[in-house]
């Protein structure tokens, strides 16, 4: 597992529909802090799945999220699965300086004090989504999935950005779309094309109806060097920001309910007041993060991690984070098991150095909320299918439920 000079090694190739994410990390991290596999479109990488590992290469400066350090970026299939995030133009995407000076024109609007002004909102729209679960007729059934967490999250998010009524279920549906990474090449083109049309008809709409909001005040209007950002990257940064803004929500706010309503006791201790529901998001974030593999970082020199592995310069790398909560040198005691009492609840769920999520405090704020407002508002709330786990969301990089079937009123 060293150098280009030795014979190609067999990567075990990840799956790309992502049906057994946490077995699979967990395979790949008893091989070692870093290991070569095949990405979906057969593309060979490095990925850590191990807390430590993964701690350390995103923060380490030789470790670039910008594509124009990969020499063989050029040999990417055409019609990639993971093109629109390895390649898109955006903050995201850069390094060193460049990263922190863009970064810092959008930051402020999720700092924890913007965010907090945001509760009233979130508190709003999550009563009247329950409340609209609490109005199905006993028996009845809904995804929680559709019904809660997508709508809180993807209101908020648009309210945020300014992105119209007309056009956010549109939007939302191709960004999920785009996280599916066992699109086939034709279908991965079509869904690319798709993005980048409604993200052009968001870009439209804000040039012809300008408004108060992030697209306009951070995006449309002249950055530091008083200049407006390019069409590419204003592209990139909106399906960044909103792709990320709710994605990582829908699948928090999902999990956790999951997690409760397979766990009663659990439950029961919150409800008892033993454990708050910020413990219960926190182990629901080590447990079940909402990402596993953002691709792609790039090696700027060879980085050696101990035991004999070294990745060598230029090589891409992939960083499990949901992964990381399940390390068992990080959580010697049952680091598969939900447990929100448990007083080490480390995770790297929301990433880790200058690529921390800037949407963090948002996530927790939803999640809170929600989890809260469900829970009081429909204390009978039910899984609708108990003895069937529910499918998970085709993907290497996000993590979750795909749906989740519940009854909020059971019958008699």
């Amino acid at each position: 597992m060293t150098g280009e000079g030795d014979p190609a090694p067999r990567c075990p190739a990840l799956d790309p529909a992502g049906g057994a994410l946490h077995a699979e990390a967990a395979a790949l991290r008893a091989r070692g802090p870093a290991v070569r596999v095949e990405l979906p479109g057969g593309v060979p990488a490095w990925a850590a799945t191990g807390h430590a590992a993964i701690q350390a290469l995103a923060a380490d400066p030789r470790v670039s999220r910008d594509y124009r350090h990969w020499p063989g970026a050029g040999q990417a299939p055409e019609g990639w699965v993971l093109a629109p995030f390895a390649f898109q133009d955006t903050f995201a995407n850069t390094h060193g300086a460049e990263h922190r000076r863009a970064r810092a024109r959008i930051a402020p609007a999720f700092s924890p004090r913007r965010v907090e002004l945001l509760r009233p909102q979130v508190q709003a729209t999550a009563d009247r989504l329950v409340g609209e679960l609490a109005a199905l007729p006993p028996g009845g059934r809904a995804d929680l999935r559709q019904a809660l967490a997508l709508p809180l999250a993807m209101t908020v998010i648009c309210d945020l950005f300014g992105v119209p009524e007309q056009l956010r279920g549109a939007l939302g549906r191709a960004i999920d779309t785009m996280m599916d990474s066992s699109l086939s090449q034709a279908d991965s083109l079509a869904a690319q094309a798709e993005l980048g049309l409604r993200l052009s008809e968001l870009l439209a709409h804000k040039r012809a109806v300008p408004a108060p909001d992030l697209t306009g005040d951070l995006l449309l209007s002249g950055g530091p060097d008083g200049r407006p950002m390019p069409e590419p990257e204003l592209l990139g940064t909106l399906f960044a920001m909103v792709g990320a803004g709710y994605e990582t929500a829908v699948n928090l706010i999902t999990s956790a309910v999951l997690e409760l309503l397979t766990h009663p006791g659990e439950l029961a201790k919150v409800r008892a007041g033993e454990t708050g529901w910020a413990d219960v998001i926190e182990e629901t974030l080590r447990v079940e993060g909402p990402v596993m593999y953002l691709p792609l970082r790039y090696a700027l020199a060879d980085i050696d991690l101990g035991g004999g592995v070294v990745i060598p310069a230029g090589d891409p790398v992939v960083l499990g984070f949901a992964a990381a909560g399940r390390d068992p040198e990080r959580h010697p005691d049952r680091p598969e098991v939900f447990d929100p009492a448990r007083p080490d609840k480390a995770h790297l769920a929301f990433g880790h150095g200058p690529h921390f999520c800037l949407g963090a405090h948002l996530a927790r704020l939803e999640a809170g909320i929600a989890l809260r407002t469900l829970f009081e508002r429909l204390p009978d709330l039910a899984l609708a299918d108990p003895d069937r786990p529910p499918a998970r969301i085709p993907s290497v990089i996000v993590n979750g439920p795909a749906a989740l079937e519940v009854v909020p009123r059971p019958a008699a």
